[in-house]
């Protein structure tokens, strides 16, 4: 029994084993694999085995071409059967938003390198001559992917991973894992102990019980899934070629060939089933191989429509009904990175799709683990998604609810009750009342755009009847005042006689030097890659006021709390639920405000880019000088409890001037016009801000911080990819991020975000591209919604204001 390893991956499934496969690929050979049974005995054995290359995530969507990309190759490389069969998909339409939807990932495809056409009916039925297409108007063909067989192809991942080095212990239970003083961990198996530096929880199923040895937990919520393979089908016995991955919305079903059967899946969506519901979700230990009892009656409806779409199906007996448990999230992504709170504890696990995703999840996440920044973007995987609200209860809701609409379109704009109302301000009724829209954002519950008039949103990938509204809160805060609720930012006190030492050693920008200064800042990798994006406040010598983005509260604090040098004399505070924030912007901000404070609002007291704790209508504050969305403004910082009282303060002295109530989507647009990069997209973990073009928030002459050495190395190479801003030639549809830009004949860069500017009056996006292309006023392409429009490069100052003079006002 090995008694030390550099890595212990818990768990032999498809997720385990292609991250095992991986870490040796990197490098790396001290690396062990515990499982408790035989490989794949988990959910992998029972898995259908799809591998589709179609997802909307442009992250997932890079995954997905991993692994269909490495599984054809598996058999030859190994000699171990894998049963790929390159047989293709198609995902069928019978809505306008569904055309639309593909369109989009076809332009996402083009970036990835992946095959997908668009095509009509009577290609539809051309590729697969038994399907009924009444109702379809489009089918998403993908032409290289396909299915395997799930055990197979995990014993061929293993068997690289063995012959690069790797030891897989199998009838090996973990049964505690302990953290010793030294940092290390210790893995506490049935046949004895194994002390590592990095422990992997890849699970599957049993992802709970593992991470509560270490008094953590993951949000995960175990369901049942069925489908069914009938007797032989004739016409199947007939011909040799076979028939594409059939994916039904309609149905909420998935449908192939299964040799010469039919293989039906049906994820319900009248309901989702928990597996093991006596034992509270969760397996027991010597749950292998465990299959539920086959349940006819739920699938039913759906059952009738698959035999409408394949009539040749219509009498075929049910040979064989495989109903097993597979794990899901509340956003059905996998939970992919470091556990939040604790160090060199990493998951692996969460993914409903994991035949398509073992490999890719295995690539990045070896990454990750091994060179300390991954090669795509990590912000949907990241655990630290999710904080302590996630609890059993919003889990549940929400992957319930995943597995009942796993077919149906999340058009941009929807918003999906189950699980609502997490984490809500006390202005929530307040604001509802009023017509809010509300969005989620970590939990919380944050105003999306108001409709005044009654209106529910048409939802669609092109504008539609929320666009003149959202106008009309950007002429709000352009001509008059605005407000806006945005407690969601994450906050965090910095405070003790090291704090400045301390900031300024692991963020790239020098902290502020003056009490009441702002510093916009990042926190970047050893790599010197960016990890957040900051707005820091020195609100007394010896404290600092943090703010980073809503979804990095976890994350940001793990980075802040373990940035602590030995012997320094700093604390981190996490505020977050304690202050809200209200934001007034506008140019009659200013004459609102000095009607609720005796503080000197006036440029000669409070210029742009600093702070003071005052007072507005009572209620202390700490007033911020600076915005999102490029007007004169201040954000104002107050105790959460107080937030009802002067927001109603605020809306009285803000009547005589046309105060209005504006959302997130008119920040997207005020903001694109202001140039500013939004972290999580336009700012990842996959660039650097040399390629990103920040260098101006970066102080080299500080002395040392984190990333500055890779920052030096960076500097000195070719870059592949740089930051544009882009005014987009567009007709009725903008850049939402992910679509391909084209020059000279080829793609040459992707999208990352985009929006209408409506003070400009223009459609703007930012994208990554190669250098050549970078000039101010170089005429490119993007393709949106497969319709190619021209794209002008602009300078990297704002489209609206580049001279800040209304912040400045």
């Amino acid at each position: 029994m090995i008694s030390h390893a550099r890595v212990v991956v818990v768990g032999g499934g498809m997720m385990g084993v292609g991250l095992l496969q991986h870490l040796a690929q990197e490098g790396w050979k001290d690396i062990v694999l515990v499982e408790k049974g035989e490989l794949t005995s988990g959910s992998t054995w029972h898995a259908a085995g799809q591998c589709p290359s179609f997802i909307g995530d442009y992250t997932m969507a890079m995954i997905h071409h991993h692994s269909n990309t490495l599984y054809p190759k598996l058999e030859e490389m190994t000699g171990q059967y894998t049963s790929w069969h390159g047989c293709g998909g198609i995902r069928l339409a019978t809505k306008k938003a569904e055309l639309e939807w593909f369109k989009h990932v076809s332009d996402i495809a083009k970036h990835i390198g992946y095959r997908l056409e668009v095509i009509g009916p009577d290609e539809i039925r051309r590729i697969n001559p038994f399907i009924d297409t009444t109702g379809v108007i489009a089918g998403a063909w993908t032409l290289d992917d396909g299915h395997v067989d799930p055990a197979g192809t995990c014993n061929a991942m293993a068997k690289v991973a063995t012959n690069l080095g790797a030891t897989i212990l199998k009838h090996t239970r973990v049964t505690d894992i302990n953290l010793r003083p030294s940092g290390e961990w210790e893995v506490v198996t049935e046949n004895g102990n194994i002390v590592c530096e990095h422990v992997v929880n890849a699970a599957g199923c049993y992802a709970r019980k593992v991470s509560q040895m270490v008094g953590s937990d993951v949000p995960i919520c175990n369901t049942e899934h069925q489908y069914f393979i009938t007797e032989p089908i004739p016409e199947f016995v007939a011909r040799d070629v076979e028939i594409p991955v059939m994916r039904d919305p309609s149905a909420s079903a998935y449908y192939r060939q299964e040799q010469t059967s039919a293989l039906i899946g049906i994820y319900e969506t009248q309901q989702a089933i928990e597996a093991w519901p006596h034992q509270h979700g969760q397996p027991t230990w010597d749950s292998d191989s465990e299959l539920f009892e086959a349940d006819y009656e739920r699938v039913l409806p759906h059952f009738e429509k698959v035999m409408q779409r394949m009539p040749i199906w219509a009498d075929a007996g049910i040979k064989s009904v495989v109903n097993g448990a597979i794990a899901h999230t509340p956003d059905d992504n996998p939970l992919l990175g470091p556990a939040g709170g604790l160090r060199n504890f990493w998951l692996c696990c969460g993914a409903s799709i994991g035949i398509a995703q073992g490999a890719g999840c295995g690539k990045f996440l070896a990454q990750w683990i091994v060179h300390g920044d991954a090669d795509v973007n990590m912000a949907s995987l990241d655990p630290r998604r999710f904080g302590p609200w996630a609890n059993e209860t919003y889990t549940k809701a929400k992957a319930f609810d995943a597995y009942t609409q796993m077919y149906a379109l999340h058009i941009p704009g929807e918003e999906r009750e189950a699980g609502r109302k997490n984490r809500v301000t006390p202005l929530y009724q307040t604001l509802a009342d009023k017509g809010c829209v509300y969005t989620e954002a970590f939990g919380w519950e944050r105003p999306k755009w108001f409709s005044l008039d009654g209106r529910e949103e048409e939802l669609s990938y092109c504008r539609n009847n929320v666009f003149e509204v959202v106008a009309g809160e950007c002429r709000a805060v352009n001509e008059r005042v605005g407000v806006i609720e945005l407690s969601s930012f994450s906050k965090f006190d910095v405070t003790g006689p090291d704090a400045a030492k301390y900031l300024d050693r692991i963020f790239a920008n020098r902290m502020p030097q003056k009490v009441g200064g702002i510093k916009l800042a990042h926190l970047l990798s050893e790599t010197g890659r960016i990890q957040t994006e900051a707005t820091i406040t020195r609100i007394a010598p010896d404290r600092f006021y943090i703010l980073t983005g809503s979804a990095w509260q976890v994350k940001d604090f793990d980075a802040l709390t373990r940035a602590i040098a030995p012997g320094e004399k700093v604390e981190v505070e996490d505020v977050t639920d304690a202050w809200g924030n209200l934001i007034v912007a506008g140019p009659r901000s200013r004459d609102l405000l000095s009607k609720l404070t005796d503080a000197d609002l006036t440029n000669a007291s409070f210029r742009w880019l600093t702070s003071k704790s005052i007072e507005i209508a009572g209620v202390p504050c700490r007033a911020l000088r600076v915005n999102y969305v490029g007007e004169l403004g201040w954000e104002l910082h107050h105790p959460m409890q107080h937030m009802p009282e002067l927001y109603a303060a605020i809306c009285k002295a803000g009547k005589e001037y046309g105060i209005a109530d504006f959302g997130v989507y008119a920040v997207n647009s005020l903001r694109m016009e202001k140039c500013y990069r939004g972290m999580g997209g336009d700012l990842t973990n996959e660039i650097s801000p040399i390629e990103a073009g920040l260098e101006r928030f970066v102080d080299m002459k500080k002395g040392n911080f984190v990333g500055r050495s890779a920052l030096e190395r960076i500097k000195k190479q070719k870059l592949a990819l740089e930051l544009v801003y882009l005014e987009v030639d567009a007709l009725d549809a903008d850049c939402m991020g992910g679509e391909p830009i084209h020059a000279d004949g080829r793609v040459v860069g992707v999208t990352t975000s985009g929006g209408f500017g409506h003070r400009v009056q223009k459609s703007l996006a930012f994208a990554y591209v190669e250098p050549a292309f970078t000039r101010v006023g170089t005429q490119i392409e993007v393709d949106v919604l497969e319709n190619r429009r021209k794209a002008t490069v602009l300078e990297t100052e704002p489209a609206y204001d580049p001279a800040n003079e209304r912040l400045r006002a």
